[in-house]
């Protein structure tokens, strides 16, 4: 069975930082692509960030600048270290693992609240 556990979200003031991440157990295949979303109180799901098996990444523009996505040495772990961090980055947020081109698997999701 596939599981993804997001750990490392929490209650942060405006400006102040948090390192999310996350571990995959139960995929069977290599890990292709790993990444990030969130979802903001009646708002829809969005993109954070992604990386891919070469270390390729890519960011929704809001995080460019203040959010790294990377990957562990373990290769099924990725973490996403945000900085600068606002109350608009209120979220829960949530890992996405494939073994293809598509996003696969998806975690329960971790809260961050960020105060003014």
């Amino acid at each position: 069975q596939v599981q993804l556990v997001e750990s490392g979200g929490g209650l942060v003031q405006s400006g102040g930082s948090l390192r999310l991440s996350c571990t995959a157990s139960g995929i069977a295949s290599d890990i292709t692509l790993m990444g990030w979303y969130r979802q903001a109180p009646g708002k829809e799901r969005e993109f954070v960030a992604r990386i891919n098996w070469n270390g390729n990444t890519y960011y929704a523009d809001f995080v460019k600048g203040r959010f790294t996505i990377s990957r562990g040495n373990t290769k099924n772990t990725v973490y996403l270290q945000m900085s600068s961090l606002k109350p608009e980055d209120t979220a829960v947020y949530y890992c996405a693992m494939t073994s293809g081109a598509a996003f696969k698997y998806w975690g329960r999701g971790t809260q961050v609240a960020v105060s003014s």
